[in-house]
């Protein structure tokens, strides 16, 4: 393979995803923009979050297997175009007037088309650049999701305000068909174990237990991939419904149009952005372990922060420290996984990965729109900041605490044969 300056390949792949992810910047704001103005509830924002939280968990179960036997290219390319038509037909049906249900309905389809897009997103990256290329593709593809944030919300603010944020989701269904074009000009250069990989394999119960056993039984012997597993799964708990609360805080209780709010989630983008660039060298400075605790203190201070205060420029600060920390964070964990976990077993160990820290998604947005809207904002924040932190001490009494800048080695492979954005978000 070819340095990543050169690699022709992976750079298509990723000024597709780069057009693409800007779409998904701008739903991520359309969305429970569209639900706060039908209903103005906080709650009926979280029931959407809930609903594309679950599909991912469910969608998460099976992912891996399919990835692991299929074509990952054309999977990929398939998902774009089904979401293309899926959320280029939103603005059109939204015409005869506001219809919620058509949103609950939307988020099904779509969650299950990402939770496929993205292990396949995440296996594919090996797949393109060599070993000692990962840290840096991975950054810049992240630094991709972060301009996209930055971009994103201020299009959706302009377009909801123009026209609607409908509209808004039209244009998210646009940028997958660039995707779509995109990666069938890129070539996955294949594996020695591919074809091993492919080979038909067990259906029905047999599949799951095959992804339970090969991921799950990875994920458990390995000593970082452990408590990073469980350790995610409670900060998703208290992370996934941070954006809806984001948005009820400078919509209702700051009085805020969109267009101000498009600028808050702007800012927000460049602490993805400045994190996006600069893991590769927080990580190699200070290890894994020290950097994924700092992401998830950096998290929890901005997450307080930014349900307390009062002013919007403070609150847009606070919301860019929360997204820093969780794409810090992000980065380390991808890259991680991709390290220590062998080419064969990569879509089943994201799968089983994702399944099981993603599970608490659901519930979470759910408790936290649902106790914002009985005891406001603020005191939720407030609650899940000091969560967070509690998180980081009980990461200090694990291994990832003395996990320095070399990555631990792989576990022995089982005796066996990853700032919400409800349609789009940085892989973890």
């Amino acid at each position: 393979m070819r340095p990543l300056s050169r690699n022709r390949d992976f750079n298509v792949f990723w000024l597709g995803q780069a057009l693409s992810v800007l779409g998904g910047s701008a739903s991520a704001v359309a969305l429970p923009l569209l639900v706060l103005t039908a209903t103005g509830s906080v709650f009926r924002m979280g029931l959407v979050t809930v609903v594309c939280a679950a599909t991912s968990v469910v969608t998460a179960t099976f992912a891996g297997y399919v990835v692991d036997r299929v074509d990952r290219r054309r999977l990929m390319i398939v998902c774009d175009l089904a979401r293309a038509l899926l959320l280029g037909a939103v603005p059109f049906l939204w015409l005869a007037g506001p219809r919620i249900w058509l949103l609950f309905l939307l988020t099904a389809p779509v969650g299950v088309l990402q939770g496929l897009f993205d292990v396949a997103y995440v296996t594919a990256v090996p797949s393109l650049v060599p070993p000692e290329d990962l840290v840096r593709a991975n950054g810049r593809l992240m630094g991709t999701f972060a301009l996209g944030t930055l971009l994103g919300p201020v299009i959706a603010g302009v377009v909801t305000g123009g026209v609607g944020a409908a509209w808004a989701l039209g244009l998210d269904g646009a940028t997958f068909l660039v995707s779509a074009v995109s990666l069938l000009r890129v070539r996955f250069t294949p594996r020695p174990d591919e074809e091993q990989e492919r080979r038909p394999g067990p259906g029905g119960a047999g599949m799951l237990r095959e992804v339970f056993a090969a991921g799950f039984r990875f994920l458990w012997a390995h000593p970082l991939l452990r408590p990073l597993t469980v350790l995610l799964t409670l900060l998703t708990f208290v992370t996934v419904g941070a954006t809806d609360l984001l948005i009820y805080r400078v919509g209702h209780d700051l009085h805020q149009g969109s267009a101000t709010l498009g600028y808050v989630m702007a800012t927000s983008g460049l602490g993805t952005l400045v994190g996006a660039v600069t893991a590769g060298a927080l990580r190699g400075r200070l290890g894994f372990g020290v950097c994924w605790l700092g992401s998830v203190a950096a998290t929890a201070v901005g997450f307080a922060g930014m349900g307390v205060s009062r002013s919007v420029p403070v609150v847009a600060v606070l919301a860019a420290l929360f997204m820093f920390g969780l794409t810090v964070g992000g980065v380390c964990s991808m890259t991680l996984r991709q390290e220590v976990t062998p080419p064969h077993l990569l879509g089943r160990v994201t799968s089983a990965f994702w399944t099981v820290h993603n599970a608490s998604g659901p519930a979470g947005a759910a408790a936290l729109t649902a106790l914002a809207a009985r005891h406001g904002v603020p005191a939720v924040s407030l609650a899940g900041g000091a969560f967070c932190l509690l998180l980081v001490g009980a990461g200090v009494l694990t291994p990832l605490r003395g996990s320095g800048a070399a990555t631990a080695p792989a576990a022995a492979p089982p005796p066996v044969s990853r700032l919400r954005r409800p349609l789009r978000g940085p892989h973890r």
